[in-house]
């Protein structure tokens, strides 16, 4: 049976939460479900809303169907309630080919995870265009992620517990300008450039995907940059969102990005940089793949 595959759409209605079926069609839960309204809704509805709504989506109501190429996929949760969270060197390749940019020849793994936020505006839809900012940066940089979304909130969460708090698995691109990451020491300058955050394009529940070791990288242009498995992560899943969680309370509808692997622009010889015009396509196993071009 396919996973479910929850997107947020928009048309001349507004926006609003769907699920994105075979053949071309989407469930427009907003008819078939009106608690279902948005994302955020369906997150808080918990398990009894998922059971509901896989019911619909196994015989969907005709008048709740809408055709996918009449639609426009929208970032599965298009406004975040806070900023997004996120996860920097947690890829041991990756820690390795930043340091070699900055002459360091033996790297040491991370003790505890590095954590950073993009701003929740930085968020744009699947398709969207990702600014070059030029004359602002010029280095600006790609990143594949596997993007958790918080279902339950919770504080100082056991990291056997964790994976209960996860609503979701999507995907996003933490597009970065290198050089004001550098620049600033704190990376939220870098990180948070306006429509930094594709996300995308859809959300698998999380009870249907196991993300502790799927296929993740990113193409360029067609050609492969990043190519890895989310095993290879240094903090996993659980113990993000334990060390996140220690005196924080995570809340419903948070976005967790977990770090990238190897292959960004910066650490190649010579270093590339994001041009306008580039395509960007971010795949993740079980969930699907993300695209977004560069434009001035």
């Amino acid at each position: 049976m396919a996973a479910l595959n929850l997107i947020t759409f928009a048309d001349a209605a507004g926006s609003r939460a769907g699920v994105l079926l075979s053949g071309g069609r989407v469930l427009d839960l907003a008819v078939a479900m009106p608690p279902a309204r948005d994302m955020l809704a369906v997150i808080d509805g918990g398990a009894a809303m998922l059971a509901a709504i896989r019911a619909l989506a196994a015989n969907p109501p005709a008048n709740a169907l809408l055709a996918l190429a009449s639609v426009a996929l929208q970032a599965p949760i298009p406004k975040p309630r806070r900023n997004v969270f996120c996860v920097g060197r947690n890829y041991m390749d990756h820690v390795a080919e930043g340091d070699r940019t900055r002459g360091i020849t033996q790297s040491e793994v991370p003790k505890y995870p590095q954590f950073f936020t993009k701003a929740a505006d930085c968020v744009i839809a699947p398709g969207a265009k990702v600014p070059t900012h030029d004359g602002v940066t010029k280095w600006l940089d790609y990143e594949v992620e596997l993007v958790a979304i918080i279902g339950t909130a919770g504080r100082d969460i056991p990291k056997e517990k964790a994976l209960e708090h996860v609503f979701g698995w999507t995907i996003g691109n933490d597009v970065t300008g290198r050089d004001l990451q550098r620049r600033h020491g704190q990376w939220f300058k870098g990180k948070s450039l306006d429509r930094s955050c594709p996300l995308g394009p859809v959300i698998v529940p999380a009870d249907e995907l196991d993300a502790a070791d799927l296929a993740i990288g990113l193409k360029l242009n067609g050609e492969q940059r990043q190519s890895s498995r989310t095993s290879k992560m240094i903090f996993d899943v659980p113990e993000i969102i334990h060390q996140l969680s220690s005196g924080f309370t995570l809340l419903p509808g948070d976005v967790i990005m977990t770090g990238t692997p190897e292959g960004v622009g910066y650490a190649m010889q010579p270093p590339q940089t994001l041009k306008a015009g580039d395509i960007m396509e971010l795949t993740i196993e079980g969930i699907g793949t993300l695209t977004n071009t560069v434009s001035d």
